[in-house]
C-alpha cells in the first residue's frame, strides 16, 4: 500500500521526490505546480517528465517498486503459512520503513489520502495493489484471479490497509508496523477482537 521511500536516497528520482514532497507539504500539491518542483531540484520540465509522467505520479512515487516489493513478500511466505497469516505478515514487511523515512511517507500518505486531485490516479493505483494479491491469493486458492474469492480477499486487504494508512496519518505517535499487524490480524479473525484496539 505504502509508496517507494525505502529506496537509499542517492538517485535523481528520490530527490526529485523529496523536494516534491517538501514543497507540496508546504504549499500544497494543488497550489504547486511542475514547474515549482523543477526549479526547486534544479532542472527542466524534460528532465521531470523523464522521471514522472505527471505531477500524480511524484506524489505516489515508484510505485512498481512497492508492487514488487509487496509480491516478493507475499511469495516469501511460502505456502505452509496459512493464508491470512502469511497476508498480514507480508503487508506488515512490506510496508516497514526505517525511522528516518517515516515523515516522507507520512507526507505522501496524507497527500493521498486527503487530496482531491489525486483520488482518481489512486483509484488506478488501488486496482494495482489488489490486483497483486488477487493473484496471489488465487495461485493459494487454486483458482482464477477474478473468482470471488481472490477478489474478496483482495477488496478486504485493500481496504485494511486504507483505514490503518489513515489511522496512522492522524495519529503519528502510533507505530506503523504495529498498527498493520493488529489491523490484519482482525481481519484474518473476521473482526470478531474489533474492541480490541480504541
Amino acid at each position: 500500500m505504502a509508496t517507494s521511500p525505502g529506496r537509499p536516497p542517492s538517485t535523481t528520482r528520490e530527490e526529485i521526490e523529496g523536494v516534491a514532497l517538501g514543497l507540496f507539504a508546504e504549499r500544497g500539491f494543488e497550489a504547486t505546480t511542475v514547474d515549482d518542483v523543477a526549479a526547486a531540484v534544479g532542472v527542466g520540465r524534460r528532465t521531470l517528465f523523464r522521471y514522472f509522467e505527471s505531477k500524480n505520479d511524484i506524489a505516489w512515487g515508484d510505485f512498481e517498486w512497492v508492487m514488487d516489493r509487496l509480491r516478493r513478500a507475499l511469495v516469501e511466505q511460502g505456502d505452509g503459512v496459512p493464508l491470512m497469516d502469511a497476508l498480514r505478515i507480508a503487508v506488515v514487511e512490506s510496508n516497514s520503513y526505517p525511522a528516518e523515512q517515516l515523515p516522507g511517507l507520512r507526507i505522501r500518505m496524507t497527500l493521498i489520502t486527503s487530496t482531491p486531485a489525486l483520488q482518481a490516479h489512486s483509484a488506478l493505483r488501488y486496482a494495482e495493489w489488489r490486483g497483486v494479491v488477487a493473484e496471489w491469493a488465487a495461485e493459494r486458492l487454486g483458482a482464477p484471479p477474478d473468482d470471488l474469492g481472490p477478489q474478496a480477499i483482495a477488496g478486504a486487504a485493500l481496504g485494511t490497509a486504507m483505514a490503518t494508512f489513515g489511522r496512522w496519518v492522524k495519529c503519528p505517535e502510533e507505530n506503523l508496523d504495529e498498527l498493520l499487524d493488529s489491523a490484519f490480524a482482525l481481519l484474518a479473525a473476521g473482526f470478531n477482537e474489533v474492541g480490541v484496539r480504541r
